[in-house]
């Protein structure tokens, strides 16, 4: 089943999900995050929500301040204040009767992910879908008028997903100040990378890189044919597939102690 629900971030703002309520009672919950100018409601992120449901996760995918249907201004966006939020998250999901939390992200949810469970000692898994993982400069997507249009007026403006948007300096301020990298090497909790090899956004091999760069604590699935958004049914039904067993596997590696 899924319900509608809200909860409010760290400024006040009303902050939208749907909630999946598995059959049975349980104590453990996954939080997930959409990527940059989406929604909760991408086709990826449905899919986890209802498969996690189906092994008997409580899941709760919610959109970040801005963004689909969530209060705040999306030129107001930054990593940190994501990360705020999505710890909102992970205190709704608590709330309803799930101490035990993962997280998982798309895209930039997934960076919003990992930078989440960084500074929650509590949070023992986290799963990547097409992060970007080597770092989290965010001026790649801009061209030479709009880095020029930000370096004089403080601010740019772009169209994305059929949506005018424009974003301020401080996005890429505060951006700059995490080092995503150092947090790959140094990580406490387990991840999981998945990826294609496909990818026109994120190239496959910054998970390969991180794969490397941390073995004993990542793991990494690629999957054959698939793009960013993971738009063929098949790879999508794959990713997600491998995004519930693992996550199933956790809890177990979460009992023994590790």
């Amino acid at each position: 089943m899924q319900q509608p629900v809200h909860f409010k971030n760290h400024l006040g703002e009303k902050l939208s999900g749907i909630l999946h309520l598995p059959d049975r009672t349980t104590d453990r919950g996954v939080v997930v995050g959409h990527c940059f100018t989406c929604s909760r409601n991408t086709r990826i992120l449905q899919q986890i929500g209802e498969d996690l449901t189906q092994a008997g996760f409580l899941v709760l995918r919610f959109d970040f301040s801005g963004n689909g249907r969530s209060e705040g201004d999306f030129g107001e966006s930054s990593y940190s204040k994501h990360v705020a939020e999505m710890t909102s998250a992970v205190d709704f999901i608590a709330e309803q009767g799930a101490p035990h939390v993962g997280l998982a992200g798309h895209s930039m949810g997934a960076t919003i992910a990992l930078l989440t469970a960084a500074e929650l000692p509590a949070i023992k898994a986290v799963c990547s879908l097409a992060g970007r993982l080597s770092s989290t400069s965010a001026d790649h997507f801009l061209n030479a008028y709009q880095l020029e249009e930000l370096a004089q007026a403080g601010r740019v403006s772009f169209t994305s997903r059929g949506r005018s948007l424009e974003l301020s300096k401080n996005f890429f301020i505060d951006a700059a100040r995490h080092d995503l990298p150092k947090l790959i090497k140094t990580i406490k909790f387990h991840l999981l990378v998945v990826h294609g090899d496909k990818d026109e956004i994120v190239p496959v091999t910054e998970a390969r890189k991180a794969h490397e760069a941390k073995p004993t604590r990542i793991d990494l699935a690629v999957i054959p044919g698939a793009d960013h958004m993971f738009s063929a049914d098949n790879h999508r039904l794959q990713a997600s597939a491998l995004v519930v067993d693992w996550f199933d596997r956790q809890v177990t590696r979460t009992v023994a102690g590790d």
